[in-house]
């Protein structure tokens, strides 16, 4: 489902460094991956490069059949629109809507009717534990409770991949246990892909399977 080939990243100008070279990956719909790597190994670059939201200096990516890196901005942002979910450490939960405003968000932007959103918005808060907070404002929710609006929004359109950066950096110790236990079990529900970025080991353990990225490309831990 996703294929990843030869892919180069370089930054800086007039001496190029390059962050990491030949990264190849290959995911097939509810495989869940965590990259791990040191401090400034290009994790969250690999992450952007997948989502379309940066460029590769060389390489392939192909979602679906479609090759991102031919698509120019406004087909991009189509495909991340339609097809990915994203969930970041910040949460990036809209302060001035309510929890199933929030979730909403992307259904709205897909043109999906009301009656439609009614029905896959109130499933949704309930699948991640939230069904009594629709209403509730994020500031009356705790981190833990936000990133799980944060997942629910990732997922309520049903996209095939799922790419999720640093989830837990802001939570405590159990808040992360549940929000990792909710991510994978929910990309695994709704037949996504999802990639995990971390820095931590326990989080990573959650996924199906490790990879470490370095310079070199991506190697299995």
């Amino acid at each position: 489902m996703l294929h990843v080939k030869g892919l180069t990243k370089n930054y800086g100008e007039p001496r190029p460094r390059t962050i990491f070279s030949g990264v190849e990956l290959a995911l097939d719909a509810g495989d869940y991956l965590a990259i791990m790597g040191e401090s400034g190994s290009g994790k969250s670059t690999l992450l952007n490069l997948v989502a379309g939201l940066d460029r590769a200096d060389s390489g392939s990516i192909t979602l679906d059949g479609r090759e991102l890196t031919t698509l120019d901005d406004d087909a991009l942002t189509l495909l991340r629109r339609a097809h990915m979910g994203f969930v970041f450490q910040a949460f990036h939960v809209l302060p001035y809507l309510d929890v199933a405003a929030n979730v909403a968000l992307p259904l709205a932007l897909l043109g999906v009717n009301s009656d439609a959103a009614g029905a896959r918005v109130p499933a949704m808060l309930a699948a991640v534990g939230l069904a009594e907070r629709a209403a509730s404002r994020p500031s009356e929710l705790s981190g833990g409770e936000l990133q799980r609006v944060a997942i629910a929004r990732a997922l309520v359109h049903s996209p095939r991949l799922v790419l999720a950066d640093e989830p837990t950096g802001n939570l405590d110790a159990e808040s992360a246990a549940q929000v990792l236990r909710l991510l994978r079990d929910q990309i695994k529900v709704n037949g996504a892909a999802g990639i995990l970025v971390t820095h931590s080991s326990v989080a990573a353990a959650t996924a199906d399977r490790v990879l470490m990225l370095s310079s070199d490309g991506l190697r299995e831990k």
